[in-house]
């Protein structure tokens, strides 16, 4: 088929034959497709899968020493008996609010710690192992409190009172009296310092190839060459 105004004469493609820059065209024969990212057959997402479940236990045995700092660090809160009841030595005293604010304290250092350290050692690293940092995380903070509950002055305050005897003070029980405000400090500390550090200092993408892209599309639309205008019909 060809279109024809009497002075130029161009080819036309026909209907059922694609043209050369089509982009709708279907592949040639024996092509395929490329894996995903993120499909489970991609190699890259196995290494990913098994960095992160390395951060997340790595992080998560380190909450082990975030409670041996509490229980070194938190202040102590005195208690006292009168062998009928236990009452607080200072009935004033700000021991308890210490206690948690030097959980938080302790575990925003340990989020910072530990986002960076991550972020130095896997640079590159994916959603997987920013995930596994959060889940390790949250279960350091939950390791350290219960590290140092554990480790601290017994729970039983009557078999501790009476231990101690009539007007002895002795140490009341470690706990966190906002659990959970304090034991999100730590995922919310490594999160954010980790986003942080990636927007700085983090790989960025190359940049697209726009000479072949033009090249591409120049070819596409390429149009032939103007012929001479047409002159009258014949015969007029």
């Amino acid at each position: 088929m060809a279109w024809h105004d009497g002075t130029v004469t161009a080819p036309l493609t026909p209907p059922d034959q694609p043209g050369p820059h089509d982009p709708w065209q279907a592949p040639p024969p024996g092509s395929h497709l490329a894996p995903s990212p993120g499909s489970a057959d991609d190699p890259d997402t196995a290494a990913e899968l098994r960095q992160a479940v390395v951060v997340a236990v790595l992080v998560a045995l380190s909450g082990i020493v975030l409670g041996l700092l509490w229980l070194w660090l938190a202040p102590r809160v005195p208690l006292v008996s009168d062998e009928t009841a236990v009452f607080l030595a200072n009935s004033e005293g700000e021991e308890a609010i210490g206690a948690d604010g030097t959980f938080v304290l302790l575990a925003l250092g340990c989020g910072a710690l530990s986002a960076a350290a991550v972020f130095w050692r896997l640079r590159r690293g994916g959603v997987l192992v920013v995930g596994g940092l959060a889940l390790g995380a949250l279960a350091a903070s939950l390791i350290a409190w219960r590290t140092g509950v554990w480790l601290g002055p017994s729970s039983d305050v009557v078999a501790r009172a009476r231990e101690a005897g009539r007007g002895v003070t002795f140490d009341a029980p470690l706990e966190l009296h906002a659990v959970w405000a304090a034991v999100l400090a730590w995922p919310f500390a490594a999160m954010g310092i980790h986003l942080l550090l990636t927007a700085a200092f983090g790989p960025r993408d190359p940049e697209p190839e726009w000479a072949g892209l033009s090249g591409y599309y120049d070819g596409a639309v390429q149009a032939p060459p103007p012929g001479p205008p047409a002159g009258p019909p014949s015969g007029t």
